[in-house]
């Protein structure tokens, strides 16, 4: 683990720098590469310890605070170890087989039926010129489609959305 302690108005010592690297071990167990950034400061009579740790594309961060250093360090590194395990743990509960979202389920099996209608809906179809009929479908956003009787015609039509979302396309019915 790549591990890079900063001191803010505060001297970083030897014991301090071993203290957060033996600790930091804790960490590093769980990650075959991660980096830490460590903040130590005072401000007033409270020593402040943040630690960020940086590991499988994911950023981990815990900031305490203690009249004792140490402490701080301690708290920190509960805290990130309770983050790594709860993410970890999602993680290989929708890796883990028999997940719903592994499994490989078809159409057909759930709803027992293949080529079938099971859904049928009504519109009412209104008499239109094909200028209305793209004005009212542009009113829907939601819907792709709309089914009118041409003015012009006197057909039954149909103006669909295109994949584009700019232009429309029309079923004509020949004859």
């Amino acid at each position: 683990m790549k591990i890079k302690i900063i001191g803010k108005e505060l001297k970083i010592t030897e014991a301090i720098n071993d203290y957060v690297e033996r600790k930091l071990d804790r960490i590093d167990k769980y990650f075959e590469d991660a980096e830490a950034d460590v903040t130590l400061k005072t401000e007033k009579n409270v020593q402040i310890a943040e630690i960020c740790v940086l590991a499988g594309g994911e950023k981990y961060r815990a900031v305490t605070e203690d009249k004792d250093m140490y402490a701080s360090i301690d708290k920190d590194i509960d805290i990130l170890e309770g983050q790594i395990r709860k993410i970890k743990t999602k993680k290989e509960k929708t890796l883990r087989e028999g997940s719903i979202k592994t499994m490989n389920v078809s159409e057909d099996k759930v709803t027992g039926l293949v080529n079938e209608v099971i859904k049928t809906s009504y519109y009412e179809i209104k008499p239109m010129l094909l200028e209305d009929a793209v004005l009212k479908l542009q009113e829907k956003p939601t819907h792709n489609f709309l089914a009118f009787i041409n003015l012009e015609t006197g057909k039954v039509n149909v103006i669909h959305k295109l994949k584009d979302g700019k232009n429309y396309g029309v079923v004509e019915p020949e004859g």
